[in-house]
């Protein structure tokens, strides 16, 4: 049987974090008072100055991101209106849409 992992909050991850670059306690100290091994705390800090300057960059790209992925969605959604139209149309597939046999 296998150990389960603790999934941690992106803010419990941050908070972590920011306790680290502040520098007033050392990570074994972070650590028995967060419950958390030393190794991620200093992962979630280095994760934390890499992107932190993301933050401030002016046109968010994850906005772009989602704008594209609906977009994307929405040519799919008009695909699959435009096949099931079309097999609708044929009289063995209408039948099998509407429920008969």
């Amino acid at each position: 049987m296998g150990v389960k992992r603790k999934q941690h909050s992106a803010q419990f991850k941050a908070q972590v974090a920011m306790a680290a670059l502040s520098g007033d306690k050392t990570l074994a100290e972070l650590s028995s008072q967060y419950g958390v091994h030393q190794t991620m705390i200093s992962t979630w800090k280095h994760e934390l100055m890499k992107r932190a300057g993301e933050l401030f960059s002016r046109g968010n790209r994850q906005d772009a991101d989602v704008q594209k992925q609906i977009d994307n969605l929405h040519r799919k959604i008009g695909q699959l209106q435009v096949e099931r139209d079309f097999l609708a149309g044929q009289p063995a597939i209408a039948r099998y849409l509407k429920g008969g046999r």
